[in-house]
């Protein structure tokens, strides 16, 4: 029998390990157990780390602890796509990593699944219409720093089509590692 395996990405700098509830509560909507991270997660340095954290449905298989560089984003390639599943944080990426194939110039994929804006491979997205800032309703992935910033009232979420992307006045992308970066300076292939 096939075995799930996941993983987290937990951003460490100080010593300290951010948003670290909205991962415990991640893992336990993935595998129902309630986990105290703090118990398994000790990182080596005060730097920036990216922790990946990698578990199945009865364990904590690794804790890795890695430099992080961000990575510059400033065009997307928008991917239709109509059957993915990307519920659950798989270590099993092959289906977003199919996807990103198809970037062409661009830095980062935009994917679409039935004509509404998802995610990127690497980062719950939003958007700012002028007055507020909006996330999808349906992402691939629901992300913890797209959990935290909903439940303090920072996003709203709403259906996303490619008309409302393209006049975004700008666009937002996050995750454990870069939280909620702006871009102001983007493009877009189609």
């Amino acid at each position: 029998m096939h075995k799930d395996i996941f993983f987290e990405t937990i951003r460490c700098e100080d010593y300290e390990l951010f948003n670290i509830s909205f991962h415990e509560k991640r893992i336990a909507r993935t595998i129902g157990l309630n986990l105290n991270l703090r118990d398994y997660i000790y990182p080596p340095t005060n730097k920036l780390l990216r922790c990946k954290l990698i578990y199945d449905e009865s364990s904590i298989i690794s804790v890795e602890f890695f430099p992080y560089k961000k990575k510059i984003i400033n065009t997307f390639k928008i991917v239709r796509v109509e059957d993915i599943d990307y519920s659950k944080k798989f270590l099993n990426r092959k289906c977003l990593d199919k996807l990103f194939e198809k970037k062409q110039n661009a830095n980062e994929i935009i994917i679409v699944k039935d004509n509404l804006v998802t995610d990127t491979s690497i980062a719950n997205i939003a958007i700012f219409d002028g007055d507020n800032w909006l996330t999808p309703k349906k992402p691939l992935l629901l992300g913890t720093t797209r959990d935290r910033l909903i439940q303090n009232g920072s996003l709203i979420e709403k259906d996303i089509d490619i008309n409302m992307l393209k006049t975004a006045k700008k666009i937002g992308l996050m995750n454990a590692m870069i939280d909620f970066d702006i871009l102001e300076d983007y493009s877009f292939l189609l």
